[in-house]
């Protein structure tokens, strides 16, 4: 495997900055505490963070439904 070159860098880096902010907004605008922490660690950790947070913000939906 070679090395990125910097146009690769660049998309990847405005990808993981466009999802961590996406996941800024939905976490404040639904009330889930910590929404810069969540925006941070899928910044760094998009492929892991991503769905932790999905699984999170359902599970958390869910609780909110039921009482």
């Amino acid at each position: 495997m070679g090395h990125p070159t910097t146009a690769q860098f660049l998309v990847a880096f405005a990808i993981a900055a466009l999802v961590g902010a996406a996941v800024f907004l939905h976490a404040d605008k639904n009330g889930i505490k910590h929404p810069t922490a969540w925006a941070f660690s899928v910044f760094l950790f998009l492929a892991v963070a991503l769905p932790v947070y999905w699984l999170y913000w359902a599970r958390l939906r869910r609780a909110r439904r039921n009482g």
